[in-house]
């Protein structure tokens, strides 16, 4: 049946959404994709979640693309994370933003981003509650590491 198919729905929504591709999006094929509804998705509410706690890292914007602009926008963020322990690789966050917010974005902004440390699957969420502090020492932490 094809609901029953996560690779089917999977293929259907690069069809769909060629710009919203595992190609497009400049990840691997372990990618999970992006879903079409985030609030009708169990996996979606559960990762979102888990987000919410996960470690700190900074992102930098290389693109992004409007996925529905119904009430707030829906954006998908490509974004090219460093971690504090030196990881690096392409982050993707599905955020809803204000305009305000989505007005303001820019190619290589620097972001703070929550990952999870132990999935690693390229999502990320916006690091909405990190306080300056924090991501002024991480970004130190990080930059001090490249110097060496």
């Amino acid at each position: 049946m094809f609901f029953g198919s996560k690779k089917k729905l999977d293929d259907l929504m690069a069809q769909l959404r060629p710009d919203l591709s595992r190609e497009s999006l400049g990840v691997g094929p372990a990618f999970p994709g992006i879903a079409p509804n985030p609030l009708l998705s169990r996996d979606a509410w559960k990762r979102n979640a888990e987000l919410r706690t996960g470690a700190l890292a900074l992102g930098v914007l290389v693109d992004w693309r409007e996925v529905s602009s119904d009430g707030s926008p829906r954006v998908v963020l490509m974004l090219d994370v460093e971690t504090a322990g030196g990881i690096s690789f392409r982050g993707i966050a599905d955020e809803d933003l204000t305009i305000t917010e989505l007005t303001r974005l820019a190619p290589g902004q620097t972001l703070p981003v929550r990952y999870r440390p132990a999935v690693m699957d390229h999502y990320v969420a916006l690091a909405r509650d990190a306080n300056p502090g924090q991501v002024r020492r991480l970004s130190e932490e990080i930059a001090s590491r490249k110097r060496t």
